[in-house]
């Protein structure tokens, strides 16, 4: 472990080096330079023969969707001070940018700790993307403000049916549950040039955007080269968080909506669960999903972040908002009251996707009221929660049941919602047959109930096993939903949902 820390640090400590030299060469060859000096701060030794400065705190990454590192233990920083009016070029400042450089401009002055060596290692692969797109940003047309050029709609791309491929190739970050993936994302994201075509989105919220636009342009030979074409007039950067394909509508439009993104020199980042390899695995009609897989491959360079850690599970649990046990409806009542102060709860209406009403069952101050029977068990989706939490920012939910095959649809609308809770960091008051684990317990992939251990009678098998739910999906995507059940519930999350809410109240009324 030691060695493979070292080695990570050495890189990093490299690249440094490197840049720099880069740096001062280039401002030589231009013959308008600044000479300038570095400084580096050298503090304790620490484990590992480094400098170190020693922290011992827990800390919130603000706006960030996927993870809050609570980390105890030592870790490495680097201090380098360079004077404000130094390596200039051509009135140019070419002080180096990027995730990594901000990444490690956060660790020194704490506002994170350190993640593990594959973290760093995902991090200089999302540096070497954001160089290559700075480099080539007028071959990518990245800069919002350039000629756009010509959308390729049907006739002219009957004219010119040659593909416009981008010269940098997107990257595809696949993990396990709470390793960074979207941190990581969104560290990349912010550190874009603000002029350039680019948007960040979560994926169920980009595939209803993308049905919505097909239902606009219906009745076109080739409506989903119109939807590219609207797609990358916007964005040529297109970022997708939680990549995840369970729906044969969205495998069977994905193919043909990426060959023309692609076409039209859309590059692509997305994080997932799952390896490309893996997508849709065991859906209707794979096989007209497989080209996409295959272009994925082609377009993007594919990146695991290997790390075991599961850093939402590593905040600080609290017991108020996550209330386990029945007979529960008063005192929940009680908590939502509190919640929405002198407020009147009555019955709300809020609209979600074309002119779609969804009924809200008691609402005040922002503040909904659901049986869990009411949003999990009627025919509701991603579009239904996101238009829910934008009128709301705390959803009040009442009698999650333990999940298994006799409501095996209610559990997949249950992990779509938590997705939605998370992705708009809503705040979560519920009451629960179990805890997160508890309620995923009767879940099971293909090869988790294959290698379950035969029962010594058919009674113990009939007692046992009569609700177990094996489904591929579900079960792979389990692991995330307890997660991040885990952080909605944790301290740190529900002080920036507060801080979050005072800074909103300080501009406008709820």
């Amino acid at each position: 472990m030691t060695t493979l820390w070292q080695r990570s640090w050495e890189s990093l400590r490299m690249r440094n080096v490197v840049r720099s030299l880069r740096q001062l060469r280039t401002a030589f060859q231009s013959q308008d330079c600044v000479l300038f000096s570095v400084n580096v701060a050298q503090e304790s030794p620490c484990p590992f023969g480094l400098s170190c400065h020693i922290h011992s705190s827990a800390y919130i990454v603000a706006d960030h969707a996927e993870t809050n590192f609570v980390k105890n233990h030592s870790f490495v920083t680097t201090t380098r001070a360079l004077s404000t009016d130094a390596a200039k070029l051509t009135n140019r400042e070419t002080s180096k940018a990027g995730p990594l450089v901000e990444y490690e401009r956060r660790i020194a002055n704490g506002e994170l700790v350190e993640g593990d060596a594959c973290q760093v290692d995902t991090l200089s692969e999302l540096q070497r993307l954001y160089d290559d797109l700075v480099e080539s940003a007028d071959a990518c047309q990245l800069d919002r403000n350039s000629e756009k050029p010509v959308r390729s709609g049907w006739l002219w791309s009957r004219l010119l049916s040659h593909p416009s491929y981008s010269p940098v190739k997107g990257l595809y970050l696949f993990g396990g549950v709470g390793t960074g993936k979207t941190m990581l994302m969104d560290l990349f994201f912010e550190q874009l040039p603000s002029n350039w075509r680019k948007k960040r989105i979560h994926f169920h919220d980009f595939m209803l955007n993308v049905h919505s636009m097909l239902q606009k342009h219906k009745g076109l030979s080739d409506p989903l080269d119109m939807v590219a074409g609207e797609i990358s007039d916007d964005a040529i950067l297109l970022c997708l968080d939680e990549f995840m394909v369970t729906d044969v509508a969205d495998a069977l439009v994905l193919n043909r909506l990426f060959r023309h993104l692609f076409n039209k020199g859309v590059i692509l980042v997305a994080t997932s669960n799952r390896a490309p390899d893996n997508l849709y695995e065991g859906g209707l009609q794979r096989d007209l999903f497989l080209p996409f897989i295959a272009a994925l491959k082609e377009r993007c360079v594919v990146h695991e972040i290997g790390s075991s850690i599961d850093y939402r599970k590593m905040t600080s649990g609290e017991q108020g908002f996550y209330l386990v046990g029945r007979d529960l409806s008063g005192f929940l009542k009680q908590k939502f009251q509190q919640l929405i102060g002198e407020g009147t709860a009555t019955p709300q209406e809020v609209e979600v996707v074309m002119g779609r009403k969804l009924q809200v069952p008691l609402g005040a101050n922002r503040c909904a009221y659901f049986p869990f029977e009411e949003l999990c068990d009627r025919p509701l989706g991603a579009a239904d929660y996101f238009g829910l939490f934008k009128k709301y920012h705390t959803l009040v939910l009442e009698g999650i049941p333990i999940f298994g095959l006799h409501n095996k649809a209610a559990a997949h609308r249950f992990v779509t919602l938590v997705d939605v809770i998370y992705e708009n960091k809503a705040r979560l008051l519920c009451t629960a047959d179990g805890t997160p684990q508890d309620l995923f317990e009767k879940i099971l992939t293909i090869s988790e109930a294959k290698s379950m251990a035969p029962r010594t009678s058919s009674r113990s098998r009939k007692n046992d096993d009569s609700d177990i739910c094996v489904d591929n999906e579900l079960g792979f995507t389990k692991d995330r939903t307890i997660s991040r059940l885990t952080e909605i519930n944790s301290r740190e999350y529900l002080e920036h949902h507060a801080a979050m809410l005072s800074g909103k109240n300080g501009s406008e009324s709820p």
